[in-house]
Formats: structure tokens, sequence, C-alpha cells
């Protein structure tokens, strides 16, 4: 069977889709497993043909929408499958805010600005082993080589810088490579 023009096509597909509701239905609940579905994607159906272009010429009107149907409820599936749950959402919900505040903020920018002063007042060598070092993750050994210095005069440098930058910032600084310092008391 062959239509003519568009409108009249979508005329006849609404009329088909009215008429065998039940029919159509019914096939799309053997596929589709599940008559709510169904008649979701038949009612979707309607609402597509309005929305459809240009419907050309068909040789089964009825087998076209059955197949827009399933189209709709596939598409209807990939939707369904994106969405969260409701128990998602809540847990999202439920999330700490670890951003931080503004105070934090201004806080954290007043620390940098100290730090980059406390590092302009280390002499030369000292600033440059500490950036090297700390920021560019530059070896012991390798800033050893560069400088012509012994690897434990690198530490002592480092030593001496990162306790400069903790005393200016007003922190404690604890001790992280080389070997523990002797107790005064065990002496």
């Amino acid at each position: 069977m062959q239509i003519a023009s568009p409108e009249t096509n979508r005329a006849i597909l609404r009329e088909l889709l009215v008429e065998h509701y039940h029919d159509l239905g019914r096939q799309l609940a053997q596929r589709l497993g599940s008559m709510e579905l169904a008649r979701e994607a038949l009612q979707e159906t309607f609402l597509r043909l309005e929305r459809i272009g240009d419907i050309g010429p068909m040789r089964s009107p009825k087998a076209y929408l059955l197949r827009i149907a399933l189209n709709v409820a596939i598409d209807g599936r990939r939707a369904e499958s994106r969405r969260l749950t409701d128990d998602e959402v809540d847990s999202l919900l439920a999330l700490p805010d670890d951003s931080p505040d503004p105070y934090r903020t201004i806080e954290a920018r007043s620390d940098v600005e100290a730090l980059k002063r406390a590092i302009a007042e280390l002499p030369q060598r000292r600033r440059d082993i500490l950036v090297a070092a700390r920021v560019g993750d530059v070896s012991h050994r390798d800033l050893a080589e560069r400088f012509g210095v012994s690897v434990r005069t690198i530490e002592i440098e480092l030593k001496s810088a990162v306790e400069h930058c903790a005393a200016r910032l007003g922190r404690k600084w604890k001790r992280r490579f080389g070997p523990r310092p002797r107790d005064a008391s065990s002496e």
C-alpha cells in the first residue's frame, strides 16, 4: 500500500494508531515484557507523529507504527539507564562540601605569600636547593652534583631552609629525613 502526501500519511498513521491501539499494545508488550511500557511507548508515538517532519511512502503503515513505538521504548530505556536513582541522588547530596570557604581561601593565599617572603629571605644557594628539591622534585644526589657539594650538604641546606620557612610561618616542623636528633638529656 503506497501513501502519497506527508499530511495524509500522518493522518492515516494517527487513525491507525487509535483504531489498533490495543492490538499494537499487545504486540509491544510481548516484545518489551511490560504492558505499562507498551502503553507509554504508544502514547509517546502519538506525540512523535506530530513532530515527524516528512513522512514518505510506506508499504505497511501498521509495521511503521510498531517500529516507531519500539524505537520510542528503546530510547526511553536508554534515557532511564542514564538517570540516577533516588538513593544515588540522596547519597550525592549527602557528600560533604570539601571546597574551601572564603575564609580558608584567604588564609591559604596569605600563607602562600608568607612562604614566598620566607623563601626570598634565604641565601641564593639555599633557595635554589629548596626550590629544586621541593618544587622541581630533583634528587639530593643530582643536586649535590649540580652544586658541587656532598649529599649531606644538600640535606643540611634543605633542613635549614625548611626550618627557616616553618619559623617564618609560625609552624612546627617535624624532621622527615636523616637520623633522629640525640636527646640532650641522654648525654
